[in-house]
């Protein structure tokens, strides 16, 4: 890991997590594309009230970034890069864009949590997303939802 801060708190929560000592080392990564998003998303992180992620499949694939796995770790920072606290995968689903619900989206835990909010607020990122790579969101493309749950934090 390059990052010491991330680091340091993988190398905490291991002293108590022996278990976890040959695990696949943690991605190390923010929420967010600018510091306020930065700042909100991890508040609801650390409260509790955000236990859920939403990528677009094409952009993972256009990036060339794996699928999230059950037991994957995550460092997650500030938009310092300090590490904050370490998120765990409990569940995957890739659902159509169309399929997604309101449960879904009070999991994920932002805006008003109605299912409006998530869809708007998805359907502009997925836009910006997607348009660096010549492509549109379409109601029918693939959301890789990504449940977590926060072990460890500072």
């Amino acid at each position: 890991m390059k990052n010491a801060s991330a680091r340091n708190l993988w190398g905490d929560y291991l002293d108590n997590h022996l278990e976890y000592a040959f695990s696949q080392e943690p991605k190390v990564t923010q929420i967010g594309e600018n510091e306020k998003e930065v700042k909100e998303t991890l508040n609801l992180i650390l409260s509790g009230k955000k236990r859920a992620t939403s990528h677009s499949l094409l952009g993972l694939q256009h990036r060339k970034e794996p699928l999230p796995r059950i037991g994957d770790f995550t460092v997650l920072t500030d938009w310092k890069g300090d590490a904050k606290c370490i998120l765990r995968t409990v569940a995957v689903r890739l659902k159509p864009f169309f399929s997604i619900r309101e449960s879904y989206s009070k999991i994920e835990g932002e805006g008003d949590l109605s299912l409006t909010y998530w869809k708007n607020k998805h359907w502009d990122e997925y836009t910006k997303e997607l348009e660096a790579f010549g492509r549109v969101p379409r109601e029918s493309m693939i959301v890789v939802c990504e449940y977590f749950e926060k072990v460890f934090e500072r």
